[in-house]
């Protein structure tokens, strides 16, 4: 009897497993696959180059239990105060790793399978993607050493035993790049005699070996039981590192990109409204290579865009971030950028390469240790130390100026971030403590020996709460940044894929146009990036005199078209033709 003949899923995904595993049988590793996320070989491709969002969408970054009150699941407190205070402001939850884990805040998993007890259930996780839409992390590059793949390779029994990648100590390792200090090696003393296994971040996450198809498939595995719990955006974390070739970088293998290719073939076969996000902490170049063809990731994350803002808010001249934002290619329709400026890690550094002069990242440095930051390293191959990424809260960090110091200007200063971070080409992703102004946690660095603690505080709820209900800079922050995220969502000129266009006002003035899909609605943002007052003439900006405009920030209309503005240390404009909506609840 003949063999039926291949559906087009089967076809593309035996050519994805072929360059993989050239020695391995494709046609039975892809039956494997499909059957791994129980998904039928004939399901019909997707739509290519859909966008499945639009300006609406924001993201919200949080651990699961930053926010904690009495013995409540932490899960069931975060999505009570999301839904209550934040759902006609955002519509994307990012969960951080809420899994078991033996370090790294989450990110050295022990069990892929449980949420952690001490956050909720998976049951709370349901009930979060029944509201909003959930980000779930993928921590695909390694595992926790106290996970039971770990404890199966030592004794050498599967699954485990041939998970995790071994390298020989005395091998030409030199060229590897790597974002932390500690040795690349950890010896292990095995049922099969002492063995090397790589460590690209730390001893306690140790790599999977994706040479292996039997990883592959565990990681399927997981993948369909995410998007049984509702989870539709996959975060890949530490995804340029996953390949390993001795002698090479180990960095943004073809084969790297090549595993990115099949994860999102399958994905998005299975849900056609999936989203994959690469999270790539590397130069900027490098990482618009995750975009792929349209085929790799749907998202990429705007790495260069932290540090970048921050220092030009900190220096008040926006030379850099201008020169970046005019070489940024637009996305292709289906893909996007994910722009942020603070998350739960620190501020990282390498995608300043290129961008800023070494003596322009030491001023940076000392500055934001001057506002109680901290910073991080990593070793070159050259066995050298070199900054990796700065420590701090995105409040502290825009507390002043390089030049002055702390001022008075660090609530406009933080909300002029805010309005240059929304307005730009992409899906915004805003961290919790960014909607809070959360301080630098000092106290908990001390408590666990982390420099990331930092920024990374918990608030019991009942002061939150009081915090945000008193005349605090926490009630002011807040109230200011749900109220420019309504007005952000409404505007169609601020889709994700709208047409961005930089505009040139000297070196104070950061300014560009956005206009929407159809052409509607045209937006000149303009920002004063420094602490003086600065002016400009409208005229500047060649506004359509039949159209009416307003700044959506202020409320005020501009009816002289001819006149002179003058915008107030780090105030900023959304000049609009057309007043989209405030936004509703999702």
């Amino acid at each position: 009897m003949e063999s039926s003949p291949l559906s087009a899923l089967e076809q593309r995904l035996i050519s994805h497993l072929q360059v993989l595993y050239p020695q391995t049988d494709a046609g039975e590793l892809a039956r494997q696959c499909l059957s791994a996320l129980k998904l039928d070989a004939k399901t019909p491709s997707p739509q290519p180059h859909r966008n499945i969002w639009d300006q609406r969408d924001i993201m919200l970054i949080t651990y699961g239990d930053t926010l904690r009150w009495d013995d409540h699941p932490p899960l069931e407190t975060l999505h009570g105060f999301v839904k209550t205070r934040l759902s006609d402001a955002i519509s994307v939850v990012h969960l951080l790793p809420f899994f078991p884990y033996s370090s790294d805040d989450g990110f050295s998993v022990m069990d892929y399978t449980t949420v952690n007890p001490s956050v909720g259930r998976w049951r709370h996780v349901s009930a979060l993607a029944q509201d909003f839409k959930v980000m779930g992390d993928l921590v695909i590059n390694h595992c926790s050493s106290r996970s039971r793949w770990f404890e199966n390779y030592k004794a050498g029994v599967e699954p485990g035993a041939s998970y995790f990648y071994e390298a020989d100590p005395n091998a030409d390792l030199s060229n590897v790049v790597r974002p932390r200090t500690s040795p690349l090696l950890r010896e292990i003393q095995t049922q099969n005699g002492i063995k090397h296994v790589w460590c690209t971040f730390s001893h306690d996450q140790i790599d999977l070996n994706f040479e292996n198809p039997a990883v592959l498939l565990e990681f399927l595995s997981i993948i369909y039981q995410y998007l049984e719990q509702g989870i539709r955006w996959f975060r890949l974390d530490a995804v340029a590192f996953l390949w390993k070739t001795p002698g090479t970088s180990c960095i943004n293998l073809p084969n790297t990109h090549e595993i990115i290719r099949l994860l999102r073939l399958l994905i998005e076969h299975k849900a056609e409204d999936a989203v994959i996000i690469t999270e790539t902490n590397i130069p900027n170049r490098e990482n618009l290579t995750y975009f792929g063809n349209a085929n790799e990731a749907h998202l990429i994350y705007n790495f260069s865009l932290p540090p970048l803002l921050i220092n030009t808010l900190v220096t008040g001249s926006c030379d850099h971030l201008k020169n970046w934002l005019m070489r940024m290619p637009p996305a292709q329709q289906g893909t996007t950028y994910l722009d942020f400026v603070a998350s739960h890690d620190g501020v990282g550094l390498r995608p300043t390469e290129g961008l800023l002069t070494e003596w322009e990242l030491d001023n940076l440095i000392n500055t934001m240790k001057r506002f109680g930051g901290k910073v991080s390293s990593r070793t070159l191959p050259s066995g050298d130390i070199k900054p990796y990424e700065i420590n701090i809260s995105l409040w502290n960090a825009l507390s002043g100026s390089v030049a002055k110091g702390p001022d008075q200007w660090q609530f406009a200063r933080f909300m002029c971030a805010a309005g240059i971070q929304l307005a730009l080409e992409g899906v915004p992703a805003l961290y919790i403590h960014s909607l809070f102004g959360t301080e630098n946690d000092h106290d908990r660095v001390e408590h666990t020996g982390q420099l990331r603690s930092i920024n990374r505080h918990i608030w019991n709820m009942d002061d939150l709460e009081h915090a945000l209900n008193t005349p605090t800079h926490h009630q002011k922050v807040f109230e200011a940044m749900v109220r420019l995220l309504k007005i952000r969502r409404g505007q169609p000129a601020f889709h994700p894929n709208a047409t961005q266009y930089v505009l040139h006002m000297g070196d104070r003035l950061f300014a560009f146009w956005r206009q929407s899909l159809d052409r509607r609605q045209s937006l000149f943002a303009i920002f004063n990036i420094s602490d003086e007052p600065q002016s400009f003439n409208l005229a500047e900006l060649n506004l359509i005199a039949t159209d009416e405009w307003t700044d959506l920030v202020s409320g005020q209309k501009h009816e002289d078209l001819l006149g002179k503005v003058t915008l107030m240390p780090y105030q900023f404009l959304w000049l609009a033709n057309k007043v989209g909506k405030l936004s509703e609840p999702n």
